[in-house]
């Protein structure tokens, strides 16, 4: 099991960016996958999630903003960002889209995200 995570950037207020998680693990198509924002400990928050038959969720801040889409045939994740904001700048990770009950032990370096003029 393994999460690489890129397409992270610089960019000013307004501007946009794709990130895309390439994830290791023979299971893929059947899990639902997510990009967290992550806190200390096992905290985490889910930014966006994907589940297997393609339905989406998202976090009330990036709602209209923020498209989360997948790739089976690539195992791979993609957050396309738009009329990004200072607040958006973070580092995201992409990982299995669990309930905050479940400890999620591996994950990727992450993707960061700058937005400043």
């Amino acid at each position: 099991e393994q999460y690489v995570e890129s397409g992270g950037g610089l960019v000013q207020p307004g501007g946009s960016l794709r990130l895309s998680c390439v994830a290791s693990r023979s299971d893929f198509s059947l899990v639902a996958m997510a990009w967290y924002l992550r806190g200390p400990g096992n905290q985490r928050e889910v930014v966006a999630a994907i589940k297997n038959n393609y339905n989406t969720v998202y976090a009330d801040s990036v709602k209209g903003r923020f498209t989360i889409s997948r790739d089976n045939a690539k195992n791979t994740v993609y957050l396309q960002m738009d009329n990004l904001r200072p607040e958006d700048t973070a580092t995201y990770y992409c990982n299995v889209h669990a309930l905050p009950s479940v400890s999620l032990t591996t994950w990727g370096p992450g993707a960061q995200v700058t937005v400043s003029s």
